[in-house]
């Protein structure tokens, strides 16, 4: 079943899940051709290896607790925190809480 995005004008809420966090999974909230965001739940102890994205990215902690390992600096982002990261930039996450974060990703057009 295809993931249902946000139309132009929908409101989305983005409020922390609190105590079923344990129980949120990872979803789609837009993509255009310029631009997508993303629902990004990070379990404690699970980690997303390294990887690059080809563009910017742009992560917003709502909940939680992520570590960041950007090769030479480690970066963590708890509850109303926000990174940016250039195209390209290799980084893995992991979860040191239960987390939810705002991930936004412009491409290059």
């Amino acid at each position: 079943m295809a993931l249902q995005h946000a139309t132009p004008g929908e409101v989305v809420k983005l409020r922390p899940f609190g105590e079923k966090l344990a129980q949120a999974k990872t979803s789609a909230i837009v993509r255009t051709p310029s631009f997508e965001a993303v629902r990004l739940i990070v379990a404690a102890g699970t980690e997303i290896p390294t990887h690059q994205v080809k563009g910017r990215i742009m992560l917003q902690c709502l909940e939680g607790v992520v570590q960041l390992d950007l090769g030479d600096l480690v970066r963590e982002l708890s509850e109303g925190d926000w990174l940016y990261l250039e195209g390209g930039e290799p980084h893995s996450i992991r979860g040191i809480e239960d987390a939810s974060l705002l991930l936004t990703i412009l491409f290059d057009i």
